[in-house]
């Protein structure tokens, strides 16, 4: 008997009818407000559906998406790219456990390695969990390779590394920190972009007996107000580093996967790191992140680390259909030509209404309006006036606007995001 006769008979297929069309819930913001927990300050839209750099809300209203799930959303809303590879991979394979080989995996994680210097990947879920798993790597190597007791982790003051409670701590920002001490403790702050106050830090530390052994950074300060790093300052800590054996960490959840014009955020630095992360764009809104180091700092070994849902075949197989995607569509040049004329753009509106900004910053795809701060005006009441307007922005702190559009904005799209901003500050002063 063949092992197909063998598998029909012991488990023969149930035939079931068609499925039923699915019930359109009738959205209640009281009900929603009941039963979830308000972790957020929700704007009183509720999104329904997108295409390309658009979305819809349940009254039918369409607004221009500049927020893209904050950086997250690579390709749009419902590219065809992603509507394919979601629907092959599901009716493949969408989850097995990470104690078998998962091809999927495997195939992303060659892409990744061959188009940057890292040598290795570990596959999680979100930007706070890669960050977690770069720290606890950068830990378990100052203990096993430098002979380090109670190794410390340099981060920058106005930094955002996550919410668990590992890179709350490393997050540079006391107002995200209120109400959850203890924090962890090896975590010392300095203002970023100054090499002295680095160099002063360290050598601080190891006169404490309290040794160094990780700096960890955004190449671009996102939640931090679209402060983009200064090449000078990056390329002497690679330096530093190199001196003096400290693993050097960047945080791409937000800047990596294209969002700056080059594929990662520290090329537009001119220097390499250790260890770097990456979420949000990497999967184009499906949930996924990963942590990449140089071979030389790979030192977690088996039972070391883990995540059940981590790198599964259904997340790498549609992360790995955008990656393949960014390169083959050529989307970097649209990210570099966009930037640019979002960057005049807002540069020109910055002049107009210079008793309320100062001008703009960024890099690629992420750019900030920089307010006054002598100004009473904030960055949520733009945002909130742009959203009357059919325009979808998001805060990077009190005095930053923040525009991280999908990676296939086309030129009139930037334009009328322009219009709309104009439009919005003329009402506002």
């Amino acid at each position: 008997m063949s092992p197909e006769t063998l598998l029909s008979q012991q488990s023969p297929v149930q035939t079931s009818p068609a499925p039923a069309a699915p019930a359109v819930a009738v959205f209640q913001p009281e009900v929603f407000d009941q039963h979830v927990m308000t972790t957020y300050g929700r704007f009183p839209i509720a999104l329904e559906k997108g295409r390309g750099c658009r979305v819809w809300d349940i009254q039918g209203r369409e607004y221009l998406d500049f927020v893209a799930g904050i950086a997250t959303c690579t390709l749009g809303h419902a590219h065809p790219v992603m509507v394919d590879a979601v629907s092959q991979q599901i009716q493949k394979l969408h989850h097995v456990s990470n104690l078998y080989y998962i091809p999927e995996q495997g195939a992303l994680a060659q892409w990744l390695t061959e188009h940057s210097s890292a040598d290795r990947v570990f596959f999680c879920n979100s930007g706070a969990e890669a960050n977690e798993g770069a720290l606890k790597l950068a830990r378990k190597y100052a203990h096993q390779q430098l002979g380090i007791q109670e190794p410390v982790v340099i981060t920058a003051q106005a930094s955002f590394h996550g919410r668990t409670l590992a890179t709350v701590t490393a997050t540079g920002q006391p107002k995200y920190q209120k109400d959850f001490n203890p924090l962890m403790p090896g975590f010392h702050y300095v203002p970023y972009n100054d090499l002295a106050a680095m160099e002063e830090a360290i050598s601080t530390l190891d006169a404490d007996q309290r040794r160094v052994a990780a700096i960890l950074l955004e190449p671009l300060q996102g939640e931090g107000g679209v402060r983009p790093g200064n090449p000078i300052y990056f390329k002497r800590l690679r330096q530093l580093c190199d001196e003096k054996g400290i693993l050097l960490i960047f945080d791409e959840v937000q800047v990596g996967m294209g969002r700056t014009g080059n594929l990662w955020g520290h090329e537009t630095l001119g220097a390499e790191p250790d260890i770097f992360t990456l979420a949000k764009g990497l999967g184009g809104g499906v949930p996924i992140g990963a942590m990449l180091c140089k071979r030389h700092c790979d030192v977690l070994g088996p039972g070391d680390h883990a995540s059940t849902f981590g790198g599964n075949p259904f997340v790498c197989g549609v992360a790995l259909r955008v990656c393949q995607t960014l390169e083959q569509a050529h989307l970097l040049e649209n990210v570099r030509a966009r930037g640019q004329q979002l960057r005049t753009g807002l540069r020109a509106i910055a002049q107009k209404y210079s008793a309320l900004l100062t001008g703009a910053r960024g890099w690629g795809l992420i750019n900030g309006l920089v307010l006054r701060e002598d100004t009473e005006l904030t960055s949520i009441e733009i945002v909130k006036a742009a959203m009357a307007e059919g325009l979808l922005l998001v805060p990077a702190g009190p005095k930053v606007v923040r525009f991280v559009p999908p990676l296939i904005v086309a030129p009139s799209e930037v334009d009328q995001a322009l219009e709309v901003v104009d439009r919005a500050l003329a009402q506002l002063s």
